[in-house]
Order: C-alpha cells, then structure tokens, then sequence
C-alpha cells in the first residue's frame, strides 16, 4: 500500500510543475504573437524579392549569369544549414528538423557527395553531434534566443556562406527550418539558397517580364543575389522563431493537462489509501473493544 506522505509529496510536486507549464505556456503564446507579426511583415518582402530575380534570371543568359544563380558547375559538396532552437521543452521540434537533415545528409552520402553542416541552434547541434559529428564545421548559439531577431544575424551568416561559397567549400547551399503553419502544426522546410532554384517558376517569371533594366540584368542580378540570400536566411530565422514558440506553447500545453490528469489520479489513490487506513485502524479498535 502507498504511503500517505509519499503520495501527498508526489502530488505537491505535481501541482508545482503544473504551475511552471502553464506559466510557460503563457510565455510562449505572448512571444509567439509578436514573433509571428514579425514573421508576416517579412513574408511580401521575402517573395516578392525572390519573385523579382526570378523575373531577372528570366532574362538572363546561363554563359552570362553570376555564380550565384547558376552555380559554379559541381555538384559534390553539399552544405545544410539546420536552423534551430537553442532551448528544449517543445515537443518534436528539434528532432523533426534533425531527422530531416540527417535523411537528406545519408541520401547525399548514398550518392557519393560530400556533406558539411552549420547547426544554427544549440538543441540541433547536440542532437546532430553524436551521429553526423563528422561533419559539422560549425555552430552558433545566441540567434534563436533574442526576443526579435535582427537583420544583421542573416546578413552575418550570409556573408560567411558567400566567402565560403567564393573559397570553394562548396557547391550547393541548402536550409532546413520550421515553417510556421499555425499554433500547434509546424513543416520542415529546405530551401535550396546556392544556387538559387528557380526552375519551377522561370517559364512564368520570363512570361511576366515587361520592364528594361538599366544597367543590365547580369549587373542587377550581381548586387542583387546577395541580397536576396539575406532575406532568404532572415525569413528563415522568424518562421523558425515563430514555430518555435508555437511547439512550445502546445507542449505547455499538454504537460499542463497531462499534470492535471496525474494530479486527479494520484488524489484518488490517495484518497482510498487514506480511508483504508482509517478503516484498518477503526477495524483493530472495534476488535480490541471486543477482547476486553
């Protein structure tokens, strides 16, 4: 039979982790509405960017077209960029953007392609680290965490990608991260940043192509790539940052509930402990009455 004091122990412990998952909870979903109206004021500006180079790759020939766009004609190094959080406490999260990173890294490594990862988040680099330890050659803390992220944390991870993509540490760029859907449904997203994947959208871009540029689009196209990848990656960081908050909130969630759920069963169980003592104890009086 439970004792008394340890079932009422369990059950304050109980009660005080309800507390901080709701508290938490409410956190998150304050956070989340200012990260998600940071998110939306970014999302026109991000397609729209993208819409007008591919309107410029449209017009541009492949002999004439920057490196960015068109890549430097090799396709053996890979590098991934996983975005993700640098707490924990919400849900599957990180292990679903982990798992993605890791399915593509084996489909590249299958393929005979050398594969780098930057982890932008601490949980995905500790989680990363014991199986594809190998191939990481860096990590960075501290973006994921501020209450709004700057532009100058995507322009300075951009220009690290572009200096490297000039040095020739790799061929293709792509970035995994959290695409906010809504409060509780998050979908890992990996977007190709070099060279850029237009494809599917050029016939229609070059269909709705009616300005002149001056200067010309290859000159456009030169100062504007690097810029478009900024807004790539900073794009990527608030939807990442938006979802985050959301899997948290609904994580909170359910530990809030699920503590609830244990606090009712552990009280009932507490309750007949207690009452069979009771009646044990009246049981021995009523029979030593009766000896007497």
């Amino acid at each position: 039979m439970a004792n008394l004091k340890d079932l009422k122990t369990r059950i304050k412990s109980v009660k005080s982790t309800q507390k901080i998952t709701r508290a938490m909870k409410m956190v998150s979903a304050s956070k989340l509405r200012r990260a998600r109206e940071n998110s939306e004021r970014a999302i026109p500006y991000a397609q729209r960017m993208e819409r007008v180079v591919q309107t410029l790759a449209s017009n541009v020939s492949p002999d004439n077209a920057p490196k960015l766009l068109v890549g430097n004609g090799k396709d053996q190094i890979h590098l991934l960029i996983a975005v993700s959080s640098d707490r924990g406490l919400c849900g599957g999260f990180n292990a679903n953007l982990t798992k993605a990173v890791k399915r593509k890294a084996a489909e590249l490594v299958a393929a005979g392609k050398e594969v780098k990862i930057i982890c932008l988040g601490k949980k995905g680099y500790e989680i990363l680290r014991s199986t594809h330890g190998q191939y990481i050659i860096d990590k960075i803390q501290g973006i994921a965490s501020k209450k709004n992220v700057p532009f100058s944390d995507a322009e300075e991870q951009t220009l690290k990608i572009l200096k490297m993509f000039e040095e020739g540490a790799f061929d293709v760029c792509t970035i995994f991260y959290n695409k906010f859907i809504s409060a509780i449904s998050q979908k890992v997203t990996a977007q190709q940043l070099i060279p850029l994947n237009i494809g599917e959208n050029l016939q229609d871009a070059a269909s709705s192509s009616i300005y002149e540029y001056e200067p010309s689009e290859e000159k456009i196209l030169s100062d504007l790539l690097p810029r478009n990848i900024s807004v790539q990656v900073y794009n990527a960081f608030l939807e990442n940052s938006a979802s985050e908050h959301g899997a948290r909130m609904a994580a909170m969630d359910n530990a809030t509930r699920n503590a609830g759920d244990m606090i009712k069963k552990l009280s009932l169980i507490y309750n007949r402990t207690r009452q069979a003592v009771i009646t044990k104890e009246l049981l021995e009086i009523i029979a030593g009455a009766e000896a007497v």
